[in-house]
């Protein structure tokens, strides 16, 4: 199993969260972005830069990562490519997309979308919460264990 992150867009709590993970357990942790980020010098921890563009790193992301690989993400479309090519997606709050799940979420951004098109003030998403952020390193843990025999 190796670790890709969508580091466009990525908290910086919760890259602290993977960085420790990925020298705990010596997975390859690749950070992909179109712009610099910064990272900690680790034999595990890698950055791809990608050209600017729209979706340039999910694409490179998708075209890299092997089945039973794991995608941070909150984009929703990138997540469905995850799980229709049999790897795990896990969202900064936690949420592992699944084959059961994926599609609902889906319709929701779907929909949210058109609300915006028409006018629909929706807001974004909350700031992260602390149990944000212990729910996804729960679910990271049980990834890493489940996957990697780690910890």
């Amino acid at each position: 199993m190796k670790i890709w992150v969508d580091g466009d867009a990525c908290p910086v709590v919760i890259k602290d969260i993977l960085y420790k993970a990925a020298d705990r357990t010596g997975v390859e942790l690749t950070l992909v972005a179109d712009r610099f980020v910064r990272i900690p010098p680790s034999p595990t921890i890698k950055f791809l830069r990608v050209r600017s563009g729209m979706d340039a790193a999910d694409n490179e992301i998708v075209k890299r990562m092997d089945l039973g690989d794991l995608v941070i993400t909150s984009d929703i479309p990138l997540a469905a490519e995850v799980v229709e090519r049999e790897g795990f997606a896990l969202s900064p709050r936690g949420e592992l997309y699944s084959a059961e799940n994926i599609r609902d979420r889906l319709s929701m951004r779907d929909f949210m979308d058109s609300l915006r098109a028409s006018g629909v003030e929706t807001g974004g998403p909350p700031a992260l919460s602390r149990n944000d952020n212990k729910k996804f390193a729960s679910q990271l843990d049980k990834l890493l264990t489940r996957y990697t025999g780690s910890f």
